[in-house]
This record gives structure tokens, C-alpha cells and sequence, in this order.
């Protein structure tokens, strides 16, 4: 009895994968564990975000971001075959950013 609720999905002219890669070295007093966070967006629509504890100990904030970047690699590798399954075309290109 909502139809006016949902999520709205525009169509962009922009055609590829976007993913964004963060994270943060040893916040965590107690563990010393780094935060891994990325989100993704498919034709300009954010689909997909994540934030959580990476599962050792980096040694160095370089590391932390390399294992923050591969999960979100990873992720976006996910995203290209899922549409291409579903016959969806035009994402021939994936752009990775992050800060480090």
C-alpha cells in the first residue's frame, strides 16, 4: 500500500562500474584491528556499501589500505559478472579510487 515509497534508480549516461576504498589504520585501541570501507555505484546509482573490521592486524597503513582495495576489487569483479549474467551490457569498465 506504498507505491510511492521505494528506491529510485536513475539512469545515468555514465556506463561503469565506480567503487570507492577506504580505510583506517589501528583506529581501534583495543584490537589494533584497521576498518575496511568501500561503496559501489553501477551507472552512477550507489548499489552497494560496507563498512567492517579487517580480520588481522596490519602493520602499516599502506597494508591496511592494500587489503581495504582487494576486498573492494574483489567486490567489483562480483558486480561486472553479476550483469553480465543478468544480459546487461556496457560496463566494460571499472574505475577504483581510494585514498591512501
Amino acid at each position: 500500500m506504498t507505491p510511492s515509497k521505494g528506491l529510485f534508480l536513475k539512469k545515468g549516461n555514465n556506463r561503469e562500474i565506480e567503487i570507492y576504498s577506504d580505510a583506517d589504520w589501528t583506529w581501534s585501541v583495543t584490537d589494533r584491528r584497521s576498518t575496511t570501507r568501500y561503496c559501489s555505484y553501477v551507472w552512477e546509482n550507489l548499489v552497494t556499501w560496507r563498512s567492517k573490521k579487517q580480520s588481522v592486524v596490519a602493520r602499516s597503513s599502506a597494508e591496511a589500505e592494500y587489503r581495504a582495495l582487494a576486498l573492494s576489487i574483489y567486490k567489483g569483479m562480483w558486480l561486472k559478472r553479476l550483469l553480465k549474467e543478468l544480459g546487461i551490457t556496457g560496463t566494460n569498465s571499472m574505475k577504483v579510487l581510494c585514498n591512501n
